[in-house]
């Protein structure tokens, strides 16, 4: 099957600043791909290029089969926007925005209005269609504007920074519907964000992006393994009492040829291993006569990834946002 987008060495300069370098990226149809990076890294502009909005000055971007800079209408009627600064009429009901915006794409006029309501219903916004827009919170104005893209059907939508402005709860609620979306009706979806817990919350593939370039791609288990790999494999054991013959422990331990390093304090105990071996681990202890009471093992989330990305390829450090 072919990809939904289809990026190949694509490049954007604004005078001397270069605002996208070499981008190659495909995304398949069905996904929720994260374009995760700070403020500034290239990744509007990049959206743009997809959608024909801006030329770019070499490669190429094809998406849903048609050519974004030679058939930019095509690819417009096939793929929903919704950037990060939302514009309604604040006189309209969020029902007659959106069936302006109907009209607008050209949808069949004897059913725009169940077609309206259906959509309004679908985002959460059935009680508010007769408010004015004017009246609506921020998060109710991004599920209007997620309601525009969806009234036209689309095969792709694209949201730049939709979390943008909402409180806690409403990028929940907002990400949740996001994802039933996906599930429900098999969209694709191109999120743009510098959030780091909103991307890995919904998306099942992300993109680090860095000063125009695309640094990585892959699911969290991949970009993990890819960074951390060297580290080895940290798993952790928590015994029941302490142990007292340790130096019988690390003696054990330390003929596997997975073994790395052991650290014991207290109860605790930290292996650290070139694979995952916790049946291995697990029955060495048993055998040693130890009871066990709990095992986990270390997995790296997106900002620690995140972090490592920045600190080998720009040395610089993100800003995180605040918790």
């Amino acid at each position: 099957m072919e990809p939904i987008i289809d990026l190949k060495n694509l490049c954007k300069s604004y005078g001397s600043h270069v605002a996208v370098d070499k981008l190659n990226l495909k995304i398949s149809q069905g996904e929720i791909f994260g374009l995760l990076g700070p403020n500034g890294a290239g990744k509007t502009t990049s959206i743009l290029m997809m959608l024909g909005l801006t030329e770019p000055d070499s490669g190429s971007a094809i998406v849903c089969g048609h050519d974004a800079t030679r058939d930019p209408i095509e690819v417009k009627r096939k793929v929903g926007y919704m950037p990060d600064n939302l514009g309604f009429y604040p006189q309209l009901t969020g029902l007659e925005n959106l069936i302006y915006m109907a009209r607008l794409n050209g949808l069949a006029e004897k059913s725009i209005v169940e077609n309206a309501r259906r959509v309004m219903e679908l985002v959460g916004l059935k009680a508010a269609s007769d408010k004015p827009a004017s009246n609506y919170s921020r998060g109710m104005r991004q599920r209007l504007g997620l309601a525009e893209v969806l009234i036209k059907k689309p095969k792709l939508i694209i949201l730049d920074e939709p979390t943008l402005g909402l409180d806690p709860n409403g990028v929940k609620e907002f990400l949740e519907l996001i994802k039933s979306l996906q599930q429900e009706q098999g969209l694709t979806v191109l999120l743009s964000s510098h959030h780091l817990h909103h991307v890995q919350q919904v998306c099942d593939r992300v993109g680090i992006f860095v000063d125009g370039k695309l640094l990585a791609t892959g699911d969290l288990p991949t970009l993990s393994s890819e960074l951390f790999g060297s580290t080895g494999v940290e798993t952790n054991i928590r015994l029941t009492k302490v142990p007292t013959a340790i130096d019988v422990i690390k003696d054990k331990f330390s003929t596997y040829p997975e073994f790395n390093s052991l650290n014991i304090s207290g109860v605790n105990l930290q292996f650290n291993t070139t694979q995952n071996i916790i049946p291995k681990l697990i029955r060495g202890l048993i055998e040693l006569g130890a009871d066990i009471e709990a095992v986990s093992q270390k997995q790296y989330g997106l900002d620690e990834i995140y972090e490592k990305y920045f600190e080998k390829n720009t040395n610089l450090i993100p800003e995180h946002e605040s918790a």
